[in-house]
């Protein structure tokens, strides 16, 4: 019984250090927008630009993006990426993804995502909030996403919050698994503003 209070105490701290990190991003957020709830899941290997994707769409339309590298730095300044820690951070960025569905807002879940067994969560927590989702899958040509995780990892992406370089893409490709639903596909070598438009429509429409 301690334990579990324990590790819900710990929880509840993780999830009050992440409302903390988005606070800024909250109050900048239109109130009278957070009507009804819409999630979009973000899918795709380091480097594929799903992070651009997302500062992108939130140019056009409000929305709060939890991107779990920021997340993770959040809770951890200084992130060894173990299997727990990695745990830790996907429990906590779901946690708050529920709660800001909840409250009405819409919502971007900017990871990796490649496996159905991580998108699952994310898929019940959609219809627990019964919250519109859609699904968008990255792609990009294996020298861009070199380029970009070199350029990162020279510290000339000042924008990132990812320390994921060329090693860990090529580590994590094996994993990636077919997204089982209806989504989108963005080639992120190509103009990606035709996807970011297809969403903003989707998006609008069930928020009024």
């Amino acid at each position: 019984m301690a334990h579990s209070t324990s590790r819900e105490q710990g929880a509840a701290r993780d999830l009050a250090r992440l409302r903390q990190a988005l606070a800024d991003d909250r109050r900048q957020y239109p109130p009278e927008t957070a009507r009804r709830p819409y999630l979009i899941v973000l899918s795709g290997l380091p480097g594929t630009g799903k992070s651009h994707f997302a500062r992108q769409l939130a140019h056009q339309i409000p929305v709060l993006v939890v991107g779990s590298d920021r997340m993770r730095k959040a809770l951890v300044p200084r992130p060894k990426y173990t299997r727990g820690e990695h745990g830790r951070v996907f429990d906590a960025c779901h946690r708050l993804t529920e709660e800001l569905l909840t409250e009405g807002y819409r919502v971007v879940f900017d990871a990796t995502n490649l496996a159905e067994g991580f998108r699952q969560p994310l898929y019940q927590i959609a219809e627990r909030t019964e919250a519109p989702l859609t699904l968008v899958r990255f792609t990009a040509p294996g020298a861009l996403v070199r380029h970009r995780l070199d350029a990162r990892a020279a510290g000339l992406s000042l924008d990132s919050h990812s320390d994921a370089d060329w090693r860990i893409h090529c580590r994590l490709r094996p994993g990636e698994e077919p997204i089982q639903r209806h989504h989108l596909e963005v080639d992120s070598s190509r103009d990606i503003s035709p996807v970011v438009a297809e969403v903003v429509r989707l998006v609008r429409p069930a928020t009024g």
